[in-house]
């Protein structure tokens, strides 16, 4: 590939043990192995993330919501029932990672285009608690620490996870710089929904046709209502697929390759820089899973080696 190489950051910490849980924690260790293996980066060029720190964390979530997560992860309080997933040290300290692994390769992206974190997108995190899987919401947390550091300005929040990214809207209600847009199956988590900018439900059994043509159609209505962001953050969930245990829409492999193909064309017509997060994914066999995450990967990384975006100047 030649061009620009994708800044590609993971540590293996992200792929911590919930034992029996559905969400397939070892993912993020077996995406990184598979761009080795396919040549999107070198086993010595996998970059690694730093833990978000308290102050970053804190421009989106609540003291007494990270004290609390402190004080479960150490066994002074009892655990939150909404927080759904085992909660110890080593969940939030690789929470935390994430979170700090997103803001990195966001500020990577503003420098060089695109960059993508093998873990993240946990959109569902809300200010002041956690829920559907998802602790600390990642993305906001890059999103205000960026702007913090006068960076970035406006974000787009391109979401194609099955499931409504509700914690990135209330993160950001009201805030006319940054614009959610989700393209989600309307009869799943989370009940209710959240008011996003721009939310797209669609029916159960919706295929790659119905999939992409709503998708083309809201990009459309994205472009003129929010022209031009300087950040593009794709939550690329791997959960539309067809074969997935918590969602019923039945877009193929094929279907999503062409999905991450339409966000990228989009992105050369905002000249946006882009960053990619994995979301979630629960297919039958994590093979899938992995094989997805890992062709967005791929579909950024050629797209920066073809210089399709224009950094822009820091």
């Amino acid at each position: 590939m030649s061009g620009p190489a994708l800044p590609v950051l993971f540590d293996p910490s992200y792929s911590f043990d919930w034992p029996g849980h559905v969400f397939p924690t070892d993912k993020y260790r077996r995406t990184a192995e598979e761009l080795v293996r396919r040549g999107v980066v070198a086993a010595d060029g996998l970059l690694r993330p730093r833990p978000a720190s308290r102050e970053e964390l804190l421009r989106v979530h609540e003291r007494r919501y990270l004290d609390l997560l402190d004080a479960i992860a150490d066994g002074r309080a009892p655990w939150d029932p909404r927080m759904e997933v085992p909660v110890s040290r080593t969940v939030v300290d690789a929470f935390t990672l994430s979170a700090g692994g997103t803001l990195q390769a966001a500020a990577l992206a503003l420098e060089r285009g695109a960059a993508v974190n093998l873990g993240g997108g946990f959109h569902h995190a809300y200010p002041d608690h956690g829920e559907g899987f998802c602790l600390l919401h990642d993305a906001a947390v890059a999103v205000e620490a960026l702007r913090a550091e006068g960076r970035l300005r406006r974000a787009l929040f391109v979401d194609l996870d099955v499931h409504q990214g509700n914690g990135t809207v209330a993160c950001f209600r009201d805030d006319p710089e940054v614009y959610t847009f989700s393209v989600h199956e309307e009869d799943n988590y989370p009940w209710p929904k959240e008011e996003g900018s721009l939310d797209v439900g669609l029916d159960s059994g919706t295929g790659d046709r119905g999939y992409l043509e709503a998708l083309d159609g809201a990009l459309e209505r994205v472009a003129a209502e929010f022209p031009r962001p300087d950040l593009l953050v794709y939550v690329a969930g791997a959960d539309p697929f067809e074969e997935d245990r918590l969602g019923r829409l039945r877009v193929t492999r094929e279907g999503m390759r062409r999905r991450d193909a339409r966000v990228l064309r989009f992105a050369t017509e905002q000249g946006a820089p882009v960053v990619g997060l994995l979301a979630g994914g629960y297919a039958l066999r994590t093979d899938d899973v992995v094989g997805i995450h890992a062709d967005m990967a791929e579909a950024l990384a050629r797209w920066l080696a073809a210089g399709r975006v224009v950094p822009s100047a820091p």
